[in-house]
């Protein structure tokens, strides 16, 4: 028996596919190396257990189920983890298109394949569904404040429009899945000039910069470490459709990003010196998620905000010094 992991050469899919590897699962990844590096994957393919197939979801169903069978002939398909989208300012300002075709095209597709193979479908989505949100703290009921036609619609509306369609999925045609609503997920393996905060701000770091504040820095974010993130998505690979609902994952620690900021500088144990840029265009000024639906699911982050910055900045200052 297999599991599909699409995107799983970027930041967050290789980390779920070293976790479901350590779990002795059969992983088949797709991905385009658009943004992702077959690099996050050598451990997990040299187990001998994952599979990697160099292609683009964003295609007919025939398609993807052709490629699946000749990745791994005759293995059930159990679960699909649809990861696959550029997830960064700099990597959907540079794709806009293909990030609207993996998230509109890529998901109806994907879902074909899970309805015929009877497998969980596990979408990732993202708290920009909310865009910059007029409710705070952020329930999953929430129905967002985002631009259709803005520099992020791309992203945004592309992730609304791949909810809406795994949404009418379960309704009316039985897909077993789940939403996962993932609040500023950070950890090693980001890249360093995708336009996110920590990398941003590990990048100047590391070169002994001032660190790049957008705007006045005084918008929050509540930040989510990657092994937190990837708990609950294995846990959903066993559960998904039991009780359909999206689920917000994040934490309740709010932060400014001054205050990630300084906190960074601190565990570097540099000078705060911080040097203020243009604000983003269609920035969310505050984000902070309604965590019942996941505390009802048993999951709460595990990892503090500066210990996950700290495991950051350690693997970062070994391995992303080479690639700034």
């Amino acid at each position: 028996m297999s599991v599909i992991v699409t995107g799983g050469a970027g930041f967050l899919g290789s980390h779920l596919v070293d976790k479901l590897v350590a779990a002795g699962r059969e992983v088949i990844v797709f991905d385009n190396l658009s943004t992702g590096r077959i690099a996050n994957l050598e451990k997990a393919i040299a187990t001998g257990k994952t599979t990697f197939v160099y292609a683009d979801v964003a295609r007919d169903a025939t398609a993807l189920n052709e490629l699946i069978d000749n990745a791994k002939p005759g293995s059930p398909v159990t679960a699909i983890y649809h990861l696959a989208s550029p997830a960064s300012p700099n990597a959907y300002g540079r794709h806009p298109w293909e990030t609207l075709q993996v998230n509109a095209i890529g998901t109806m597709s994907l879902i074909e394949v899970a309805l015929a193979r009877k497998a969980r479908f596990i979408y990732a989505s993202t708290s920009e569904v909310y865009g910059d949100p007029l409710v705070h703290p952020q329930p999953e009921s929430y129905w967002g404040n985002v631009d259709p036609i803005g520099p992020r619609s791309c992203y945004d509306e592309g992730k609304r429009f791949g909810e809406a369609a795994v949404a009418a999925a379960v309704r009316s045609r039985g897909l077993q899945a789940q939403i996962v609503r993932f609040f500023n997920c950070y950890g090693p393996r980001m890249e360093p000039g995708d336009g996110r905060l920590v990398p941003s701000l590990l990048a100047a770091l590391l070169r002994r910069e001032a660190m790049p504040i957008q705007g006045t820095g005084e918008q929050t974010r509540s930040m989510t470490y990657v092994d937190d993130a990837v708990e609950f998505l294995m846990q959903l690979g066993q559960t998904a459709g039991e009780d359909f609902h999206p689920v917000n994952i994040g934490a309740d620690d709010e932060r400014s990003v001054l205050e990630i900021a300084a906190l960074l500088a601190q565990i570097a144990g540099v000078p705060y010196e911080a040097a203020f840029v243009d604000a983003r265009e269609g920035d969310p000024q505050r984000r902070r998620p309604d965590m019942t639906h996941a505390r009802a699911r048993g999951w709460n982050p595990k990892t503090s905000l500066r210990d996950g910055l700290t495991a950051t900045y350690a693997w970062a200052a070994e391995a992303l010094l080479t690639h700034i």
